[in-house]
């Protein structure tokens, strides 16, 4: 680990996980995370103001565990990483708020980066350094990309999207009508498990030779699995959940894997990455596996904790950041939940030729509050 690689903590505070992580280099020493995911569960879904107030309580006692857990002191760090955007307002700003005050007090450089650059640049913490460029298949609750990145600090280019439900949200949705409960995804990846993926021929979204190569649709298949599902209740007949859950599951990584392997071929890109909270499930990871190597394709996911909302990934990406010399946020930087992927952070003023009175954060380290 050599010493003069930067010592950066990262906060997020997206969507309802309390994320904070502190990375030397590539190498990660913290990883503390406080979810209100249980909170939410009754009420079928992420409420974004108990998501805020959640952040709220948990923000300091998280920063405190991830900095003992490093074995570090906030004197050390030599900036702090905060995800801008995008997410839900209200939650962000719980983020950036504490971000800035950290910043500020210990008179550190502020680094606002979009969440999704985030969760393609966590991978360097677990298999290295990210090849450029790199193709990242980002899959989560919120959002469901192909994002091509030459540079992760500065040059991600969105391939495709989706047109309606994200993966995640559609795992959510037909587990809110098999009745298991939320989140979707974990419990459908296990009962997909004991079922037969080839029971049920639902629909491949956006698949046809006319639709757009490489963007994803799953509002359609959504309506068709809770379509069947109704149908054999109205026939009286017994719903065969874990078929159904493999047969949605499978036309879901179907889609997804068969997008992103083509966009590496047409774009001559020899990795894809895959992140972001959906990277977790287990068929999701065999199929693209499975057609990488056919491929020729080297596939890098990180290890499904890394793949979830964390503080690690904004460190990292923070880290790249101050390694590469890129321009530090205001501490007028704001939160923007629809902050686009092609800002993968957000410089300050005075990096687009601004100039302000003066830099804030050398001004206040003179009056170092922790000194």
């Amino acid at each position: 680990m050599a010493a003069d690689e930067p010592l950066v903590l990262g906060i997020e505070t997206s969507c309802d996980e309390t994320g904070v992580g502190v990375v030397h280099g590539t190498t990660l020493l913290a990883d503390a995370i406080a979810s209100s995911v249980d909170t939410h569960a009754r009420f079928g879904g992420v409420v974004p103001e108990i998501a805020s107030r959640a952040h709220l309580e948990a923000m300091v006692p998280t920063i405190e565990r991830a900095l003992k857990t490093a074995g570090i002191s906030a004197k050390d760090l030599d900036g702090i990483a905060v995800t801008a955007g995008p997410g839900l307002a209200g939650a962000l700003l719980v983020g950036v708020s504490a971000a800035k005050a950290y910043a500020y007090a210990l008179g550190k450089p502020l680094y606002g980066v979009n969440h999704l650059a985030s969760h393609i640049c966590v991978d360097q913490l677990e298999h290295g350094r990210l090849p450029e460029p790199t193709m990242a298949l980002l899959v989560s609750g919120g959002h469901s990309s192909l994002l091509l990145s030459t540079d992760i600090t500065s040059d991600v280019r969105p391939m495709g999207a989706t047109i309606d439900d994200a993966a995640g949200e559609a795992f959510d949705k037909i587990a809110r009508v098999l009745d298991l409960g939320f989140p979707g995804g974990p419990v459908i990846d296990r009962l997909a498990r004991e079922g037969d993926p080839k029971a049920i021929d639902f629909p491949r979204g956006l698949s046809g030779a006319k639709d757009p190569a490489y963007d994803f649709s799953f509002s359609g298949l959504k309506t068709a699995v809770a379509r069947w599902i109704e149908a054999k209740r109205a026939a009286g007949e017994e719903v065969p959940v874990r078929d159904v859950a493999a047969s949605f599951q499978e036309a879901v990584v179907d889609v997804l894997t068969r997008k992103a392997v083509r966009a590496c071929k047409d774009e001559g890109v020899d990795h894809l990455m895959i992140g972001g909270g959906v990277a977790a499930n287990s068929r999701l990871r065999a199929l693209a596996e499975e057609r990488c190597e056919r491929a020729g394709i080297r596939l890098r996911v990180p290890r499904p904790g890394l793949c979830t909302d964390n503080g690690a990934m904004v460190a990292a990406l923070g880290s790249e950041m101050v390694s590469r010399g890129r321009a530090a946020s205001d501490l007028e930087l704001s939160a923007d939940s629809s902050l686009p992927v092609t800002d993968p952070h957000v410089p300050g003023a005075h990096a687009h030729g601004h100039s302000h009175d003066h830099d804030h954060v050398h001004e206040v380290s003179k009056e170092n509050l922790y000194s």
